[in-house]
């Protein structure tokens, strides 16, 4: 991260330099922090000149005017503050963040006039501006000179707000939120070649500085229990696979957990059913959904959730060396299930197979989520914009789409249905590993519908979403870290003591 704030919280505060940024409401007379940094009333002229109106994260940069305490003043706009959500202040500190970059200490004036800022709305658009800050450039190692200078750059930022204790309190939790934001972009960011499934599981490992369980199953122990399904795509790479188990024990003891499972395939190659060269170096980021859920269990216990939670990562590579399993070949899965493996590029929905079976065997949760780059036929249905949810369970899929709009990491609810299944009859086993050209994201959670059982239970198809979306003012990065602002969010709403 190339930029870092250091964040104060004061009730009152006169700048000495540096930059002040002051937020206003569309249509109002005057900015927040105006009689502060400009004692002579001149912002409403250089608002006009620069046809400032307020509109949302719009911005006017000045110089300073004579007799201010700051060097140089940013408006920032809020729009319409009927209409400001949690999301709207995330934005908002994203693009204050974003005309920082050569700052050396900022004063952000946020109590806005007519505006409602509460603790929450404070510590909100802090995050903002370290999520926007957030860059992946550990392999850099020559930058250019604003790059240099920034690297190190920690800019002092002070917010004034009336709600200083409960912005301190909220920034304490929401902070939480944002490492694990980064810790799942980081795992998206890394490069194959250093980030296996023995280092993910690693990686995982230290959540148990936060007081996370963790335990890791490893080629052997998979094989006594019986996972032909996710091994199977692991037997091309010369990396062994992994299960990690992660449990965050903050609810009652009786409570059954709330379990999220994740797609790790650490890169894909498509194996013997080979993805065509061009491209595939984004194949580092198939494993968006494990570390969505790494991330997810690191905000749960930063912050102390109220929750019982599993989280479950398959860790594998797919790879085309000799030993890689073939089209045709058939597996057994860990529920008895055989399975026809016709594309082995369909090797997602193999692995998640046994990780699902083997959480709700183990652990009887309440409901069960997985999260996987699992299909490019969700892009085709759904862009980059929003991530498919596939569910057993309706009262699950309408908390989830709420926890999406909420987030702003929105979600489509897309069908399941008897019909689909005929199109995973195979011949020769119980089920093949594809349905055919078309519907392909739907047949892909047909097919994981089979390893559930009754449990209530969701599939959430992150392909899109997880990396080379479409950047915004608090996501500048290929790996997004998509699915943990959701899911905590889902936790906080719903399942939380």
């Amino acid at each position: 991260m190339p930029m870092k704030f250091e964040f104060t919280f004061s009730k009152s505060h006169r700048p000495t330099g540096g930059s002040a940024v002051l937020l206003q409401v569309a249509g109002a007379k005057e900015p927040a922090g105006a009689a502060v940094v400009d004692p002579e009333g001149v912002l409403p002229k250089a608002a006009k000149i620069g046809k400032f109106t307020g509109k949302a994260l719009s911005t006017l940069d000045i110089v300073a005017p004579h007799g201010s305490p700051a060097d140089r003043i940013i408006l920032l706009g809020l729009g319409d503050t009927a209409a400001l959500t949690s999301h709207d202040w995330l934005k908002a500190g994203g693009a204050a963040a974003a005309k920082l970059r050569k700052a050396e200490k900022a004063t952000i004036f946020i109590d806005a006039p007519d505006a409602e800022v509460t603790g929450k709305a404070a510590a909100d658009f802090a995050l903002g501006m370290e999520m926007n800050a957030y860059v992946f450039d550990s392999y850099k190692t020559r930058k250019s000179d604003d790059d240099s200078k920034s690297s190190q750059k920690v800019v002092k930022v002070t917010i004034v707000t009336g709600m200083v204790i409960a912005a301190k309190k909220a920034f304490a939790i929401v902070q939480a939120v944002g490492e694990g934001v980064f810790l799942a972009r980081d795992l998206v960011n890394e490069p194959a070649n250093v980030l296996g499934p023995v280092e993910f599981a690693a990686r995982a490992k230290e959540l148990e500085k936060l007081g996370v369980e963790v335990e890791t199953l490893t080629e052997r122990e998979m094989k006594k229990l019986g996972m032909g399904a996710l091994l199977g795509v692991a037997q091309g790479s010369a990396r062994p696979p992994r299960l990690v188990v992660m449990q965050w024990k903050g609810g009652k003891a009786k409570d059954k957990p709330i379990a999220f499972i994740g797609k790790g395939v650490v890169f894909d190659t498509g194996g013997i059913s080979i993805k065509p060269a061009s491209g595939m170096e984004e194949m580092k980021g198939d494993m968006g959904g494990a570390a969505a859920v790494t991330g997810l269990m690191h905000v749960l216990a930063a912050r102390k959730a109220g929750v019982n939670a599993v989280g479950i990562i398959g860790l594998v590579e797919n790879m085309p060396d000799g030993s890689a399993q073939r089209p045709g070949d058939i597996v057994t899965s860990m529920s008895g299930q055989t399975i026809e493996v016709i594309n082995t590029d369909a090797e997602g929905r193999l692995v998640l197979c046994d990780a699902l079976w083997y959480c709700n065997e183990r652990f009887k949760p309440k409901a069960m989520i997985d999260l996987a780059t699992l299909t490019g036929a969700i892009m085709v249905a759904l862009s980059n914009h929003y991530a498919g949810l596939f569910s057993n369970d309706d009262r699950l899929a309408e908390q989830l789409l709420k926890a999406g709009t909420t987030s702003q990491e929105r979600l489509w609810r897309m069908p399941l249905g008897k019909e689909f299944d005929k199109m995973i009859d195979s011949k020769f086993a119980d089920m093949k590993n594809t349905g055919g050209r078309y519907g392909g994201s739907v047949t892909a959670a047909q097919f994981l519908k089979r390893f559930v059982k009754d449990t209530p239970w969701a599939h959430l198809d992150i392909a899109g979403t997880a990396m080379g979306s479409p950047t915004d003012e608090i996501n500048q990065s290929w790996g997004s870290g998509f699915g943990v602002r959701l899911l905590d969010e889902l936790v906080r709403a719903n399942y939380e003591s």
